[in-house]
């Protein structure tokens, strides 16, 4: 009856933890999530819930009943049934001005925007990095690895400009081709986008004949292609709206920020950017983020990635050496917890000088991890349209052109990246900055593709030599 998830650990087989192990690790995320990112976003965007414990016979016939719905790849990893342990935690898909199930048409949005600016770091080696940002390089590398049938128009850089037009470019990109950067429920149900990796069709009809009870059609129309049409750009215009409201009273802690304007605010490989270039404007505006919303918040954690993994690689390799000395000191030095106000304190420090020292590579190292999560959470917008009755209550609300909606905006999967994944971080990024000027750049690039271009009739002779 209550609007609550439970969350369990997995793990690979054969890799059985302690129960005093699993313990440990939940209690980990419940205080990384209490007493870290509530401080970034906020009160009322963070969810850290709390550690339960259940009968294993419950837990075991649960396990059973779920293993069929799990996607295959997903199915590396098995569920924990033998501690009992697990979160509970807020169903995210509802409204979260409710405590119990409510008999109401609730829909949820989940976008997953990624990182939303590009490197401004002096440690860049490749110069591609400091204009066209990383979602939009990776791209091309998945779908050549065969993870997306084909490349999505999406660019984080749009969605975090707080430009109206560009924020509506983004989310229309993300209709069309959804992959896992967005998920639409229905009462809890997933009614558009992926369940796993493979492509799905994206059937903005079939999206239409759900969504006609939120957004009555402005024009009276109830079906055809211009309904259609017109239910999508309410859709579109009201996660806009919700993205650039502020539900959250307290600023986030006590953090200074990062000036957003150390980077530049589009990326040249976005389809909008080239759009304008076509058209022969250069200029992109940025509106910039109001300061209270869940964006502008996600990106000021994102930002804390300062060196990029370039300048930050061997400040890990100082950790590393010093960790291999010293092996005793790693739970001093905080790498695997506790996180508590303490490990948080030393967040805030955002000096980029190098003294050389063990503390300094620390910060940046659990800086990067912090930006990493900011960088892959989710934000959930439900929504649920307002009875007359309600609309006056302390409830934020939306407007569409033919309903209010009373809504809520929280963040999910904020569990800290670990630090083992650093090198893996490294090697990525190398890899994918090398396809994207092998394969990509150069067929871009208007100044080679015009060299081909004007001696098309050209014979090529080759001599044994």
């Amino acid at each position: 009856q209550r609007c609550v998830v439970l969350r369990f650990l997995k793990s690979p087989p054969n890799q059985n933890k302690t129960s005093e192990e699993i313990l440990h690790h939940l209690q980990n995320i419940v205080d990384f999530g209490r007493h870290v990112m509530k401080q970034f976003f906020g009160e009322n965007y963070v969810h850290h819930g709390e550690i339960i414990q259940l009968p294993l016979d419950f837990v075991r016939q649960l396990c059973l009943k779920i293993q069929p719905e799990r996607p295959e790849s997903r199915c590396d990893k098995d569920m924990d049934t033998l501690s009992g342990y697990a979160m509970c935690l807020p169903n995210l898909t509802r409204l979260q001005t409710y405590r119990f199930v409510e008999p109401r048409p609730i829909l949820c949005i989940e976008i997953k925007p990624k990182c939303g600016f590009i490197p401004f770091s002096s440690h860049v080696s490749q110069e591609v990095k400091h204009k066209v940002c990383r979602y939009c390089m990776h791209q091309h590398l998945k779908v050549a690895n065969g993870k997306w049938k084909r490349p999505s128009k999406y660019c984080p850089l749009d969605l975090f400009s707080g430009n109206k037009q560009r924020m509506h470019f983004a989310l229309k990109s993300l209709l069309q081709e959804a992959q896992n950067n967005l998920k639409i429920f229905k009462n809890g149900e997933l009614i558009y986008g992926c369940k796993d990796d493979q492509g799905c069709a994206s059937d903005w009809n079939e999206l239409a004949r759900h969504l006609k009870p939120f957004f009555f059609p402005s024009n009276g129309l109830v079906s055809g292609p211009h309904c259609t049409r017109t239910i999508v750009k309410e859709l579109i215009h009201v996660i806009t709206l919700t993205l650039l409201s502020s539900t959250d009273a307290c600023r986030a802690g006590d953090m200074k920020t990062v000036p957003v304007s150390q980077g530049r605010s589009y990326c040249e490989a976005s389809a909008f950017n080239k759009e304008l270039v076509r058209n022969g404007k250069h200029k992109l505006e940025s509106s910039g983020l109001p300061k209270g919303c869940l964006l502008y918040k996600t990106l000021q954690a994102q930002m804390l990635d300062m060196l990029d993994i370039e300048g930050l690689y061997p400040l890990y390799n100082r950790v590393e050496q010093y960790l291999e000395e010293f092996p005793e000191e790693r739970s001093t030095l905080q790498i695997d917890g506790p996180y508590n106000e303490a490990f948080y304190e030393k967040l805030l420090d955002l000096s980029t000088e190098d003294d050389g020292t063990i503390a300094f590579a620390l910060t940046k190292v659990q800086q990067y991890r912090i930006a990493m999560t900011a960088k892959d959470c989710s934000i959930m917008i439900a929504l649920s349209p307002c009875l007359q009755d309600e609309c006056s209550e302390q409830r934020p609300v939306v407007l569409a052109s033919k309903t209010r909606l009373t809504f809520s905006v929280s963040v999910l999967d904020l569990d800290l990246k670990p630090y083992e994944s650093i090198p893996h971080q490294h090697k990525l990024d190398g890899k994918i900055v090398n396809y994207y000027l092998k394969n990509v750049q150069a067929k871009d690039d208007p100044v080679m593709s015009s060299l081909f271009k004007e001696n098309e009739d050209c014979t090529l002779v080759l001599h044994k030599v």
